[in-house]
């Protein structure tokens, strides 16, 4: 299927690795002029090397951090008219509610909800005019159901999600749509960070403890960050034009509810 974005000028967020970068590569591969955002330099250099050998497709590495004001105005130098744009940011550490600080608040509310809130007012307008406009917002799976230990993340995220509800219905008849993406358990490098140290507090080896969380999944395996890039990809095309303000679960079925 042809998805209707070759040309198309795409901003990816953290992407130089993990479910970033595979969004990044699934619209490079649909003939997207990618920009794509990162704070590691060697990362980000090597990433944007290889998905333009990949897919052929122009890509552009800007070594910034979206969190700040700063890098935000770096990337929108690098490319000030985005057609497609894809939030993103590490999450907020786990830990005891009870050992964090206004300042944890601030930072994990800064970095996953307010971030992206100041792209979307930053390039929504321009996307209207243009009458063609893709918002994409990484979120997590504890959008749906809460994760004890990252309750950081729940509340931001929660946040960012009960905005763009609201926001999405305005822009839609312009052909901007805005929806969200929830991973489950990816394959990925933060994926292992964080069961290390969860395996190293409980006190197991990290082997046992991390087989036994793939197991834990009905699919029986961690999500690829290609898959999650499709999905992406999709929810970006001239087809997806009908769809705004939704919540796709991607998680291989470990959310056990109906609805």
């Amino acid at each position: 299927m042809d998805l209707g974005i070759k040309g198309r000028n795409a901003l990816v967020c953290a992407a130089s690795k993990g479910l970033g970068r595979g969004c990044a590569v699934s619209l490079a591969r649909e003939g997207a002029t990618v920009t794509i955002i990162a704070r590691g330099r060697e990362a980000l250099e090597q990433a944007a090397a290889d998905i333009q050998a990949e897919t052929g497709a122009k890509v552009v590495a800007v070594v910034a951090d979206i969190t700040t004001p700063e890098g935000r105005s770096a990337a929108l130098a690098a490319c000030p008219q985005p057609d497609i744009l894809v939030n993103n940011a590490g999450g907020p550490p786990p830990g005891d509610f009870r050992n964090w600080t206004r300042e944890d608040w601030i930072k994990a509310v800064d970095a996953n909800m307010l971030t992206p809130i100041e792209l979307i007012k930053a390039t929504v307008d321009g996307m209207i005019a243009r009458k063609f406009g893709r918002v994409v917002n990484i979120t997590s799976n504890s959008v749906k159901a809460p994760i004890e230990e990252l309750g950081l993340s729940n509340a931001a995220r929660s946040g960012l999600t009960g905005f763009v509800a609201g926001l999405a219905r305005k822009t839609v008849r312009h052909n901007v749509t805005i929806n969200n993406l929830l991973p489950g358990q990816f394959a990925t490098e933060r994926l292992k960070n964080t069961m290390a140290a969860r395996a190293k507090t409980m006190g197991q080896p990290f082997e046992q403890f991390f087989e036994a969380r793939k197991n834990a999944i009905p699919a029986g395996r961690f999500g690829d960050p290609a898959e999650f890039g499709e999905l992406c990809a999709y929810i970006c095309s001239a087809q997806a034009a009908y769809i705004t303000g939704q919540n796709f679960l991607i998680d291989g079925g470990t959310y056990p509810g109906t609805y």
